[in-house]
């Protein structure tokens, strides 16, 4: 269960013991929510090491004595919602380390009659109390001289000994839940001088006079006082007002979630005898008034007002504030009336003129405002106001024209049904904000706007830069923008921050280009990269733009394709360029030929065949040919019939038909080999057919006649038949001489018979 910090979690295991084991390398040991009643000596021993022990909620009642007395090192340790029934001292007698402490929630009654933590000098935070602790005695907290934070669970405490708290000298934040209002007196006086914010909880204000600073001398350090879940009457709540006030340190009061009886009949004249409160800030939040549409006026409490600065009061059903009381909010900088009834109407005795004079911040929103042209009219007379939240108000509509307080910066509109912006909206200011106005364009001139919220609008683009040349902030998250590009973000010279998250992105390959090569992209974006995700292409949807990164085919379709054609074409174009140069055409037709050829008969039919021999011979030869050769041959007795292509061949028929058909209708082929015959195109033709027919039939119908010496080399390699005639059977060739000539036609002649 452990991780690679050797923080273990084990918690939830239904474990009814700790378990055996443990080591020196655990830092961080969670065994809540188990069945664990009883901590042994042994169970911890060596588990030295140990920062944080977790061991709330279980059914711990009892421990033994040196169980923590090893654990030196440990900063946290939670003993809360356990079954103890009482503290021992020694248990934290060896956490020197110890920060944070957490006893609350068990079944002990009091604290001992010495102090449990006398040993924990850096201890820091201390939660303790559960529903039957009843007793705090003055020795309880020796020991402890500053805590950050005491929180007590004193909901049933019925006695307190006065003194008990004093000990420790600085409590930055005290939390006490206390329904005995008898000892709320006391517990005040003993933390004057120590705790900085005190927070009590379901008290119910004691109805009595009594000073909370006698005997106590100053300097005070209480500055702030809260109130949650308490109960006030309207005499109750005046005598706090008046007891209060002796707290010269005092500064902020709060009351949360509180309950007032009463309809605001508070004794004015006592209140203002009583002299000027020294508080600056009032908070009231969800304050629960019986019939609060029956509230007095407050008439009186004037002077009491003139020195507050800052004043909220949020859900708590406010729908008017008398004109002579706003009057004298003379010191009041910043005014919350969020959530609350305020109505148009209401809202011109409100803000009368004269009235809140020094305020600088209001906050109107969630409230029944329904005309925004009214709303700005009467806000326009608060002359220093700079900070304005109307927002949440349904409006529906904006003017062309509003007045506007003078010193206006920040305006905050969003989520106001307003369908557009117009000229209404003043250009003073500096922030605004109309975020979650259903808005489909932004173009209003604001040359002083440093930050703009579009958030949850219908914009499909960035807006304009132009309008707003000072923007150093803008947001339009969750729109219907697609992308981006570099040129948008450069027109706005000053931005800084651009939230831009969670809207439907097309990744194309500019856009991500731009995203990928753009340097510093990070610190502009604001949620990058989570909340950047792509919408488009389907391939990539979900995933993260920064993380997508797409194919050379998908960013450059029409560059590929034209590029492939391009290659297509020089392919093509060289092919044809080889098939020209040699000849691929004239060999494929003679394929084909011969193909055709092959489907017919091995041998012509008797009757077809009319020539002794097909001479096969160069155009540079054919003297000898034609004037020595065939005048010897036809002239011969018997003659011989022989097949020349310039006499014989058909005109107008394909030349490779007419080979074919004269080699097929001719006893023998005569082949009239030279120099000029391998270099001859034309013999070439026919010595490839002659490969693939007569050599094909592997007969002895071919007939060479060597006009002049030649090697058996020059004949092309591929006609590997006609070079192994050569090498292996007898060829005739012309003699130069002429008493060897006549020997010559003879055995031509024989030939031809044979």
């Amino acid at each position: 269960s452990c991780d690679a910090s050797q923080l273990c979690n084990c918690s939830s295991m239904g474990l009814d013991f700790i378990p055996p084991g443990l080591t020196a390398k655990i830092t961080a040991l969670n065994l809540a929510n188990n069945r664990i009643k009883h901590i042994q000596s042994q169970d911890l021993q060596q588990a030295v090491n140990l920062r944080a022990l977790l061991l709330q909620s279980n059914k711990i009642s009892s421990i033994d004595e040196d169980s923590f007395q090893s654990l030196a090192k440990l900063e946290l340790l939670d003993l809360s919602n356990n079954s103890l029934a009482h503290l021992s001292p020694v248990w934290f007698g060896q956490l020197f380390s110890l920060q944070h402490l957490h006893l609350q929630g068990n079944s002990y009654r009091d604290l001992g009659e010495s102090s449990p933590f006398s040993s924990l000098r850096n201890l820091s935070s201390l939660h303790l109390g559960n529903s039957r602790f009843s007793v705090i005695r003055q020795r309880n907290f020796e020991g402890i001289e500053l805590l950050h934070k005491l929180w007590i669970d004193g909901s049933n405490l019925s006695q307190y000994e006065q003194g008990s708290l004093r000990p420790i000298k600085k409590i930055n934040h005290m939390i006490i839940n206390l329904r005995n209002s008898n000892i709320f007196s006391e517990i005040v006086r003993d933390l004057l001088h120590s705790v900085a914010w005190l927070e009590v909880t379901e008290i119910k204000l004691p109805d009595e006079k009594e000073s909370l600073v006698q005997n106590s001398i100053h300097p005070f350090r209480i500055e702030k006082l809260t109130f949650k879940e308490a109960f006030f009457t309207d005499q109750t709540i005046s005598q706090a007002i008046v007891s209060l006030k002796e707290i010269t340190s005092l500064k902020e009061l709060e009351a949360i979630d509180c309950v007032l009886e009463g309809k605001g009949i508070w004794n004015t004249k006592e209140i203002a005898k009583s002299g000027q409160s020294f508080v600056e800030t009032v908070t009231i939040i969800k304050l629960m008034i019986q019939n609060f549409h029956l509230f007095f006026d407050l008439e009186g409490m004037e002077s009491q007002i003139n020195k507050l600065k800052r004043l909220t009061i949020a859900s708590s059903n406010v729908f008017m504030v008398p004109c002579n009381l706003a009057k004298h909010f003379s010191s009041l900088l910043y005014l919350d009336f969020h959530d609350n009834l305020l109505v148009n109407k209401r809202l011109e005795e409100t803000i009368c003129e004269g009235s809140w004079p020094s305020l600088q911040t209001l906050n109107l929103s969630q409230n029944s405002l329904k005309s925004l042209e009214e709303t700005a009219k009467y806000i326009s007379r608060l002359p220093k106001l700079n900070n304005l939240d109307i927002s949440q108000n349904i409006f529906g509509e904006i003017p062309d024209v509003c007045e506007w307080p003078k010193p206006l910066k920040y305006l905050n509109l969003s989520s106001t049904q307003i369908p557009k912006v117009t000229t209404c909206i003043p250009p003073t200011l500096e922030v605004l904000d109309v975020s979650a106005n259903n808005l489909k364009e932004f173009g209003l001139q604001l040359p002083f706007l440093k930050e703009l919220y579009l958030t949850r609008n219908q914009l499909k683009t960035l807006p304009g830069a132009a309008p707003t040349p000072n923007l150093v902030a803008l947001s339009v998250r969750r729109n219907k923008l697609n992308s981006f590009s570099k040129e948008e973000l450069e027109s706005f010279k000053k931005l800084k921050l651009l939230d831009a998250g969670d809207n439907n992105f097309i990744c194309s390959c500019e856009f991500l280009s731009f995203i990928h090569h753009e340097s510093g992209i990070a610190q502009v974006l604001v949620g990058w990269p989570d909340k950047y995700v792509c919408d488009s292409p389907l391939a990539v949807r979900g995933a993260q733009v920064g993380a997508v990164h797409l194919s050379l085919m998908e960013c450059h379709r029409s560059l590929v394709v034209s590029l492939i054609c391009v290659l297509v074409f020089l392919v093509i174009l060289l092919l044809v360029v080889v098939g020209y140069k040699y000849h691929v055409v004239w060999y494929l037709r003679m394929t084909w030929a011969w193909l055709q050829a092959k489907r017919k008969p091995k041998r012509a039919p008797p009757k077809d065949v009319c020539y002794d021999a097909f001479v096969s011979y160069s155009e540079n030869d054919s003297d000898w040919v034609e004037n020595t050769m065939v005048r010897e041959l036809e002239q011969a007795c018997p003659p011989f019939r022989l097949c020349l292509h310039k006499r014989d061949f058909v005109p107008g028929k394909w030349i490779v038909d007419n080979i074919i058909d004269c080699i097929e209708k001719s006893h023998k082929t005569l082949f009239v080999l030279s120099e000029h015959f391998v270099q001859s195109e034309w013999c070439k033709y026919e010595l490839d057919f002659s490969h693939f027919r007569l050599f094909d039939e592997n007969n002895d119908a071919a007939i060479l006649v060597l006009l002049e010496p030649i090697q058996s080399k020059a004949i092309p390699k591929r006609f590997c038949k006609l070079r192994k005639i050569m090498n292996t059977k007898t060829y005739l060739e012309w003699p130069l001489e002429e008493q060897q000539q006549q020997m010559f036609w003879e055995n031509l002649k024989g030939a031809l018979r044979s």
